[in-house]
């Protein structure tokens, strides 16, 4: 299992923080050695946890100028139509996908093209799947136009948890899809913004996987 960059510090320290908590439960506050067992396998369970956060997926895509794939693992909470005032200013398809922290939280570009635009919001915690976290969450935006004109935005938010976002896009980095975007530590969303007319492959509460999963063809 491959593990992101990203997460090394943090699991590097977790080890160290559970080590030392487990032997100091384990020889000042409990006493037998079936307490023993249980606290060492909860730290354990725990680390496995932190570990598995920061891995990153080695899955083969097969390239589609027509095709959007997923950006993010996770569960599909959202498909509407809206109007993105702040960066396109014209009406879009939104695709939201909740990640959980049992989901790969690494992100990637879902179409071939130039990245045009790039932005940071710091804004609030609030729960990933909140109706006004789009908004009001802190979040990293990025819209991608490929070779024929066509834009996709694709926005990386921060839920309750999540500490912090990690995008690695530049505007003017030519980039291909499936390429890595970047990462959200602990919990977190991804919304992505599609020209309406769009085909959508996807469903509502639809489980997807990053890709693997193609949201929707280009008309």
């Amino acid at each position: 299992m491959k593990i992101h960059k990203e997460g090394y510090k943090i699991i590097f320290y977790s080890f160290a923080v559970l080590a030392v908590l487990v032997l100091i439960l384990t020889h000042f506050f409990v006493k037998g050695w079936l307490a023993d067992v249980i606290i060492i396998i909860a730290a354990l369970s725990l680390f496995y946890m932190i570990v598995r956060f920061f891995r990153f997926p080695l899955r083969i895509l097969e390239q589609d100028e027509n095709a959007i794939y997923a950006p993010a693992d996770g569960k599909i909470v959202v498909i509407e139509e809206i109007f993105e005032e702040k960066y396109l200013k014209e009406k879009r398809i939104q695709i939201s996908i909740f990640m959980s922290l049992t989901n790969v939280h690494v992100n990637f570009y879902p179409i071939s093209g130039e990245v045009v635009m790039t932005d940071y919001y710091p804004g609030d915690k609030k729960v990933a799947w909140h109706p006004k976290s789009s908004e009001l969450n802190e979040h990293s935006c990025v819209v991608i136009k490929d070779v024929k004109g066509r834009t996709v935005l694709v926005k990386q938010i921060a839920g309750a948890m999540a500490r912090r976002i990690v995008s690695l896009a530049e505007t003017g980095d030519q980039v291909e899809q499936g390429e890595e975007l970047g990462i959200i530590k602990f919990g977190s969303r991804v919304d992505i913004l599609l020209p309406v007319g769009t085909k959508l492959n996807v469903r509502l509460n639809q489980k997807v996987k990053a890709k693997e999963n193609i949201l929707a063809y280009f008309e």
